[in-house]
């Protein structure tokens, strides 16, 4: 086969595979086309030729290997990107597998590859302090101050993922009877999230001083364009930073906006929510997602330790 199978099986792959056939999100996508960058320039640095002269052959089971411990070593992944890598370059060589049987040894072995293991540690939230202290952080004297204060009760509220954030827009937001934000979230699942009084009114003040239409983002930058990922995160670590000068223990927490993802579920577990509700409210796929709150939820295992009597008898020799 010609030196140009891999770039005319790349790009098949993408135009498709993921766009036509899976019609895959452009998050996905994008997943996929910043693994390839990196798998293709580690390759080509290592055979000496340029990506355009690479060969499937350049791309074998000893060489993906390497990369991935590549990305742990030098890049400084952890073991679930590095999982999340393999799991795109899987989904390729599958791909190959059915559109080039010559390649069917190869491809197995490639596929034959095992995702590597990992601590799964307890999840990090905030706490009622914590919250609160975050909450007032932001200047409300200034627009930003106000802007970054709803990004954060909404948020803290909601549960919204931060791709769900920053794709927010004015028309979004029903307030009056049934007030409630609608978001698409992952796997193109649309829901509603009810929004508590005090939430409503800080929208419609927000909403009539970003003076926005329907369609256009909800909450912007300066030059009022859409937030990115990576504003978002700055944003709530800034604010992190002011809070843990009243919260001390704030001081070295690294909080993202997904750990307010996990500080909504925590709150509504421990008011009681079931764990179904749970999963609605954040769009779980599946209902055993919420485990894990259950899990670094302490107070629940207090709970069951308050209700185990004590043992009365006497340790002895």
């Amino acid at each position: 086969m010609t030196n140009t199978t891999l770039s005319a099986l790349l790009s098949q792959f993408f135009t498709d595979r993921l766009c036509t056939q899976m019609d895959a999100s452009p998050h996905t996508i994008a997943g996929y086309r910043d693994t390839f960058r990196l798998l293709l320039r580690f390759a080509s640095e290592q055979t000496g030729r340029a990506p355009a002269k690479l060969t499937i052959e350049d791309l074998d089971a000893e060489r993906v290997g390497d990369f991935l411990a590549y990305v742990e070593s030098e890049r400084g992944n952890s073991a679930r990107s590095r999982n999340t890598r393999l799991a795109a370059i899987r989904s390729f060589f599958r791909f190959v597998a059915m559109n080039e049987p010559a390649y069917l040894l190869h491809c197995q072995r490639i596929l034959a590859m095992p995702g590597k293991r990992y601590v799964r540690r307890t999840l990090p939230f905030l706490d009622h302090a914590e919250i609160e202290a975050l909450l007032a952080a932001p200047d409300s004297s200034t627009t930003v101050g106000r802007r970054d204060h709803a990004i954060l009760i909404v948020a803290l509220q909601t549960g919204l993922r931060a791709s769900e954030l920053v794709n927010l827009r004015c028309g979004d937001i029903v307030t009056g009877t049934g007030a409630h934000i609608r978001c698409e979230g992952k796997g193109r699942k649309q829901r509603c999230t009810p929004l508590r009084r005090e939430t409503v009114k800080m929208l419609e003040a927000w909403l009539r001083e970003r003076a926005g239409a329907d369609g256009d983002p909800l909450f912007t930058t300066n030059r009022r364009t859409r937030l990115s990922r990576d504003a978002l995160e700055h944003i709530v670590r800034k604010h992190t930073v002011a809070a843990s000068r009243v919260c001390p223990s704030l001081i070295g927490k690294r909080v993202s906006p997904h750990v307010l993802r996990h500080s909504t579920a925590m709150e509504l577990l421990h008011h009681g929510v079931d764990q179904s509700v749970i999963a609605l409210w954040l769009g779980h796929e599946a209902v055993e997602t919420t485990q894990v709150y259950i899990h670094a939820d302490l107070r629940l295992k207090e709970k069951a330790l308050a209700r185990v009597a004590a043992p009365t008898s006497k340790p002895t020799r």
